[in-house]
């Protein structure tokens, strides 16, 4: 088939500026590439807090600047590292209310990163201990549930997701996304991503490249096909984690994963319902044609 088109898809995982580590893009120049490719939305993400406030610029830029009749919408979020207190409710309950969609667990305050890093892991967040959720999970999820927004697992450990996943089940959160399972920091086998998805009907995020250190990224490409193939795309989301300037920018990565997809033999509307209905559905917005 021809060049794929980028038309209406959403990306629920980008890194942009500022930031404390370099990326490719800042807010409104991924923002610009967006609305270029005729994306539908972007979830902005950072390890040092929340995005909500700079994805509300973005989409006032917008609406100030090419009249806001492109139908891009930029998101936030908040990541529940150290930074912001950990596990800290108070700080998820403004987030939500001022627009994040999506609430991200520990990535590098995670204990399962840490430990991966050799770190330290004395000042980590815990999101489990003795076997259960941390008490203060149970408010985040009840915020979560009624805010209809978005839980990712982040960078905790697959043990730890079970226990989370079954929690957040319980206490009624109806979206709930395994952040790149397939990252050796979190290291999800097939099996485990598998029962992730049979018992508790989560979505699989899969991303572009991962990264293996020292500025070092490995192409996921040929893993995701076979979890595609493996789990079905039903639960499979396309995102690129993108934003590190050693990766192609944004729109080239996304291109690339679909194009790759399709030109393997996964059908155009298979790789169109990964991109568009799946995060279309988290996000609340119309599924685009």
């Amino acid at each position: 088939m021809g060049k794929v088109s980028l038309q209406g898809v959403i990306d629920m995982h980008v890194h942009t500026n500022p930031d404390l580590r370099k990326r490719a893009y800042d807010d409104f120049e991924l923002m610009e590439a967006a609305i270029r490719v005729g994306a539908r939305a972007i979830v902005i993400k950072t390890h040092q807090g929340t995005t909500q406030d700079r994805a509300y610029l973005c989409n006032r830029h917008n609406e100030i600047v090419h009249g806001g009749d492109n139908n891009f919408t930029m998101f936030g979020s908040i990541t529940l590292n150290r930074v912001v207190g950990g596990i800290n409710p108070k700080a998820v309950d403004s987030s939500l209310k001022l627009g994040a969609k999506v609430v991200w667990l520990p990535t590098q305050s995670a204990k399962n990163h840490m430990e991966k890093m050799h770190q330290d892991v004395s000042g980590c967040v815990e999101v489990t201990r003795d076997g259960k959720i941390v008490p203060e999970l149970k408010d985040v999820f009840s915020l979560i549930r009624d805010h209809d927004a978005v839980l990712g697992t982040a960078h905790i450990s697959p043990a730890e997701s079970l226990i989370v996943v079954e929690a957040a089940r319980d206490a009624g959160v109806k979206n709930i996304v395994i952040t790149h399972p397939e990252w050796w920091i979190v290291g999800m086998t097939m099996e485990e991503q598998k029962r992730l998805v049979e018992d508790y009907d989560v979505i699989l995020e899969r991303c572009f490249a991962q990264n293996m250190g020292g500025g070092k990224y490995k192409s996921n490409l040929p893993d995701n096909l076979e979890t595609i193939r493996e789990i079905g795309y039903e639960h499979v989301m396309v995102d690129t984690d993108g934003g590190q300037t050693e990766n192609p920018n944004w729109e080239i990565a996304m291109a690339e994963y679909m194009q790759y997809l399709i030109d393997h033999g996964v059908p155009e509307e298979q790789v169109y319902y990964m991109t568009k209905t799946i995060p279309s559905r988290l996000l609340g917005l119309e599924v685009q044609d």
